[in-house]
């Protein structure tokens, strides 16, 4: 008897048939080997599969929404350990408790968690309507700074009101997040007008209230606030599209008063000079940059330990504010800062990708700020102990001592987080994970897998 290939439906097709004799054997099926499916890289594909598979994953919706809260939590956990670290040698020389500072930033970080749930909970509309208020409350605190009795001096900088006891307030730190807030929701509205291809509308009032907050910093002689301030200040400006020539223009004029006010003080003078510092020079004029550069050279690969810290014995000036890093390099190591760097680096990524795919200008705009201020502060803070930058008193967002800092940047935060949440992606992607009504389970994400039904063989 013949065999009939014929006779075998189309499903068939490949399949190596043997000869069929009155035993009737079973066909043979040959087996083609598995090809990856398209669009997926293949398994074990090396550096560029590696490379896909860590594409996809920043592309899903909720990526920005972990960076953000992953990143922000652990530089401020670690800042809480290191703070503890750093400062007790110096509560030791005030004749305080050794865990008196860390007490001090553990109240503003359970605080500050706080502010970070309630800015990340609030929607947009809330915070376009706190802009206002929150930048008057601003200005009135800075110029009641200014007032004689009220305001007090730190470090030869008039910045702070006393707020009873060992509690004082920096209003300054509270004008950046005001800027941001009030220029994000004056930026968007002339944008739904069509008013900013117009340079008067870009520039006024966006422009004279930043000097209006640089004014009242200034006076206090905080260099440092300032030049923070006007770094948002140009962010928010780049965001705007602001042409080349007026964006020049504005640098050039912040860059003239800056030289201006840098030459009339010996003091600013003489932390220009301490870059690239290796010894500490005529009068230790740069005492502070040179032995942070030692914390720094001290630590090796992996640090000495925590709480091992040479220079924090009274050789290193301001060890758990504006030089923390320095100390975080000594006891951590290379190992230590390079982790402080990246973490800092995938927050500032993280909020570019939310100004970037947002649509809703107004979120770019505070997103681009927030990201802004903090990336800034954290490259002048470590670009000051690494020898790179003059030292301006600035200390390390999330990180360094300071609740007055620390409060409102974890505000910040939670502005970022909510405006991660607000994607519709996020949202939609939120919203599965969400249980229904009536206690029945939300749709996981392995139900989102398309069923397909079993078709029948053919056999019998």
């Amino acid at each position: 008897m013949r065999a009939d290939h014929t006779a075998y439906p189309p499903r068939w097709a490949g399949i190596a048939l043997r000869g069929r004799t009155a035993g009737a054997r079973t066909p043979a099926i040959v087996r083609r080997p598995r090809r990856p499916a398209p669009g997926r890289p293949p398994r074990g594909g090396g550096l560029r599969a590696a490379y896909e598979r860590a594409r996809r994953a920043w592309d899903r919706p909720l990526t920005a929404y972990y960076v953000i809260l992953g990143a922000s939590l652990l530089i401020t956990v670690l800042g809480l350990v290191m703070v503890y670290s750093a400062s007790q040698i110096q509560a030791l020389n005030f004749s305080l408790p050794d865990s008196y500072f860390f007490r001090k930033q553990f109240l503003a970080a359970a605080i500050g968690a706080g502010l970070l749930l309630m800015a990340s909970r609030m929607p947009v509309r809330l915070h376009r309507a706190l802009s206002y208020p929150l930048l008057v409350g601003a200005v009135f605190l800075m110029v009641l700074v200014q007032i004689p009795g009220i305001g007090h001096a730190v470090n030869g900088n008039q910045n702070w009101i006393s707020l009873g006891g060992p509690f004082q307030l920096q209003p300054s730190e509270f004008g950046k997040l005001a800027l941001i807030l009030w220029g994000a929701d004056l930026l968007a509205r002339k944008q739904d007008r069509r008013l900013l291809s117009q340079w008067k509308h870009m520039l006024v009032p966006l422009v004279p209230v930043a000097f209006l907050l640089l004014g009242l910093i200034m006076l206090g002689g905080d260099m440092g606030t300032a030049i923070i301030l006007t770094a948002i200040l140009f962010g928010l400006l780049w965001l705007a599209g602001a042409p080349t020539r007026m964006f020049v223009g504005v640098l050039l004029v912040a860059a003239v008063l800056g030289a201006a006010l840098i030459g009339t003080s010996s003091n600013r003078m003489a932390r220009l000079g301490c870059i690239g510092a290796a010894d500490p020079g005529p009068g230790d004029a740069c005492w502070q940059a040179v032995h942070g550069i030692y914390a720094l050279a001290s630590g090796g690969w992996f640090g000495s330990g925590l709480g091992a810290s040479v220079e924090k014995w009274g050789q290193l000036p301001e060890p758990h504010t504006d030089f923390i890093f320095a100390i975080t390099g000594e006891e951590l190591g290379l190992a230590g800062t390079l982790s402080v760097l990246a973490l800092f680096a995938a927050l500032g990524y993280a909020g570019i990708r939310v100004a970037g795919r947002t649509e809703d200008p107004f979120v770019r705009y505070a997103a681009g700020g927030v990201t802004t201020w903090i990336t800034a502060q954290a490259v002048v803070n470590i670009g000051a102990v690494l020898g790179l930058l003059p030292i301006a008193g600035v200390p390390l967002p999330l990180f360094s001592y300071g609740g007055s800092a620390l409060l409102p940047t974890m505000f910040a935060v939670g502005l970022l987080i909510a405006f991660a949440r607000d994607e519709p992606a996020a949202r939609a992607a939120l919203a599965l994970r969400r249980p229904k009504q009536g206690g029945r389970a939300g749709v996981s994400w392995k139900s989102m897998r398309r069923r397909v039904k079993k078709r029948p063989s053919g056999e019998r």
